[in-house]
């Protein structure tokens, strides 16, 4: 038995390497993620300790709009204390490859390290750098955050 949440992150995002319009755009990403076994998600021996596949759409202002991602979600706690989402994206036949990080997290500093994500967007072929972003977790969207969750 596992759970599935639904988690809106957004913000801007700045082209890099001229690939696209200058300026900042919006960025964001709507994805539902959750692990399908709840004790081997909790063992801190098993591969998948805290670590969950998401799917979802991201918006990436002069890029694309609400299009299908898919990838992990790691809660990386121990040790490195982050969380990290990946995903893959395509837009007209290019696969784009995003890593955000919600980092230094610690007790006293949740309400900023679990809500702030910095990320990098590259091309996977090339391995370019497309774009950077800082995304955030809006307080006001808990309710609904919460309201989502479901067991699976």
């Amino acid at each position: 038995m596992g759970f599935r949440i639904r988690e809106t992150m957004s913000g801007e995002h700045e082209f890099r390497n001229g690939k696209g319009p200058a300026g900042r755009h919006a960025f964001a990403f709507r994805v539902t993620w959750g692990p399908d076994r709840l004790r081997e998600w909790l063992d801190p021996t098993s591969q998948r300790f805290l670590w969950q596949e998401l799917e979802g759409e991201t918006r990436i202002g002069g890029l694309c709009d609400w299009t299908p991602c898919q990838g992990t979600l790691e809660l990386r706690y121990l040790g490195e204390r982050r969380i990290r989402y990946s995903f893959d994206l395509q837009v007209d036949g290019t696969t784009y490859h995003f890593v955000g990080d919600k980092s230094d997290i610690r007790l006293w500093n949740l309400p900023t390290s679990h809500t702030t994500c910095h990320g990098t967007l590259t091309e996977v072929e090339t391995g370019e750098l497309v774009s950077v972003s800082v995304s955030t977790f809006k307080l006001r969207t808990l309710p609904a955050f919460l309201a989502s969750a479901r067991w699976a």
